[in-house]
């Protein structure tokens, strides 16, 4: 598991909530895979009950099982949350975008494109698809069209559904180069500076949908990552 350093006033239980968060999205800590609190309290420098508080929390949207005098456990990836996820990140990003065309600063074009020069540095790279600092910068593009919008804290909200989504996510950045997110980040920005509010939204229902025409690429690449279609009907 990958550990930051925790932040100034962070409580403990956020801190091993956000730690958690970032490493079930990046599958650091894997689909399927068991976690003690013990082990990660340890990690993370912290008594167990800050990191039980946050095995709950995420308990309750479904991405983490606990297991009675067992310990807990990843979910595996549920296509079904993955749907209602990205519904919710469709339905409210096309709004974003639009505002963003109605509304964005020179400033904030200009913070956008360097969020999407930073990204051109790694396309060219055939191992850059793993690095997470890539899968980094994607969220980062798409935190910033809601701060640009106003909406920094519908942003925040949203991120404890989303998270089923961004596993995904997570795996088609894995499984496409990355020369083809960035691209289509390229035209969402090039469609803000231009006020396009058809072309923006269109773009970025494209953009977020992509994983859909890879589905069953994924499941077959890492099968033991979802939930069985089988178990799923």
């Amino acid at each position: 598991m990958r550990v930051k350093q925790r932040k100034p006033r962070e409580t403990g239980r956020d801190y091993a909530l956000r730690m958690l968060k970032e490493n079930i999205i990046h599958l650091d800590l894997a689909p399927g895979s068991l976690v003690s609190e013990n082990e990660l309290a340890a990690e993370l420098g912290l008594s167990r009950t800050p990191v039980r508080e946050a095995l709950i929390e995420l308990s309750k949207v479904h991405i983490v099982e606990i297991m009675p005098q067992r310990g807990s456990r990843i979910a595996l990836i549920d296509d079904r949350l993955v749907q209602e996820a990205l519904f919710l990140r469709e339905t409210l990003e096309k709004e974003i975008v639009a505002l963003c065309c109605r509304r964005v600063t020179p400033a904030q074009l200009s913070e956008l494109e360097a969020i999407i020069f930073r990204q051109e540095q790694y396309q060219d790279d055939d191992t850059s698809a793993e690095d997470k600092h890539f899968i980094e910068l994607d969220n980062l593009f798409h935190q910033k069209l809601f701060e640009i919008a106003d909406k920094s804290l519908i942003y925040s909200i949203i991120q404890d559904v989303v998270i089923h989504f961004d596993r995904v996510r997570t795996l088609t950045i894995d499984y496409m180069r990355p020369s083809v997110i960035t691209e289509q980040h390229r035209k969402i920005f090039e469609a803000i500076k231009s006020g396009s509010i058809t072309s923006a939204t269109e773009l970025t229902q494209q953009h977020l949908g992509k994983f859909l025409g890879i589905e069953k690429e994924l499941r077959e690449k890492y099968p033991m990552y979802f939930v069985s279609e089988s178990t799923a009907a």
